[in-house]
């Protein structure tokens, strides 16, 4: 009879069961009365993140152009409007001149030449009228009141009163405003002063014209005459006025506008670039 290995049961060992075993971060418990330690992380300062608050009370907002978002005037829109027109549009010598105007040092003697003729207020004017009646008043029956001298006045405005001063040779300087609207109010001018041998000249702008006169726009003025002290200055501006303007005909022949817009000409430099091209291709065939 077979008997069966049988081992003895000190040998015999009972196998361990197998448990899942949690792992736990250990946190360090703080106790009462001890202070807790901040740990300080390194970090470059030439690279680290300001991040400003935009809030009310606190950082200045950035500046942002907003002209998109801005609604224009209507009179400013029709401006902008007339002056792309008058780039692309082919404008005639005629009035093609009136943008040729004097340079800004040139300008800044002339109007300080006219500052000096400046015609006088009607608050002056009423003070000088006021004085005269009084001592026309004053004088006693049966005598005269002494004549009051009326100022003589150089600087003359009006467009039809500057006509008859250039007609009758009277204008020693006639200056007109680049920015006149309608520009054939003064379109004849030029034409004139040529014809009757007056020097002119075009300046920027009507309302620097107005404020010599106390008006809020001139489209020309006159000077008549200056005093002794001022003719020199008066002759090298008219001298310089008959070199640009009078005996200057080049510019009375010079057509203005007929100028593309920026995409119109990136797409003509485009196509110019593809022909050149192309033609590069057919001479290497």
């Amino acid at each position: 009879m077979s008997q069966k290995q049988t081992k003895p049961a000190a040998a015999t060992k009972a196998a361990p069961a197998k448990t899942a075993v949690a792992t736990t971060k250990s946190k360090k418990v703080v106790k009462k009365g001890e202070k807790k330690i901040k740990t300080r992380t390194l970090f470059n300062a030439l690279y680290t993140k300001n991040v400003k608050n935009f809030g009310t009370g606190f950082g200045v907002q950035p500046k942002r152009d907003l002209t998109h978002f801005t609604h224009w005037p209507r009179y400013i829109k029709l401006q902008r409007q007339r002056r792309v027109l008058l780039k692309r549009l082919k404008v005639p010598p005629t009035i093609n001149q009136f943008t040729r105007v004097f340079d800004k040092n040139t300008a800044v003697h002339l109007f300080k030449l006219l500052d000096k003729y400046r015609p006088e207020e009607a608050s002056v004017k009423k003070a000088r009228l006021l004085k005269i009646a009084e001592a026309r008043a004053a004088t006693p029956k049966g005598q005269t009141a002494p004549k009051a001298e009326k100022p003589v006045q150089h600087l003359r405005h009006g467009i039809d009163t500057v006509t008859k001063l250039i007609e009758k040779k009277k204008a020693k300087l006639v200056v007109i405003a680049h920015d006149v609207d309608p520009v054939e109010l003064v379109l004849y001018l030029p034409t004139l002063c040529r014809r009757m041998d007056v020097p002119y000249c075009i300046v920027k702008s009507k309302s620097r014209l107005g404020e010599l006169v106390h008006m809020r726009n001139a489209s020309c003025v006159a000077l008549t005459g200056v005093n002794s002290a001022d003719s020199n200055e008066l002759s090298l501006l008219v001298e310089s006025a008959k070199q640009m303007f009078n005996n200057n005909s080049e510019h009375r022949k010079t057509w203005g506008g007929n100028t593309l817009s920026g995409p119109a000409r990136a797409i003509l430099a485009k196509r110019q670039k593809a022909e050149a091209k192309e033609t590069l291709a057919k001479s290497k065939i």
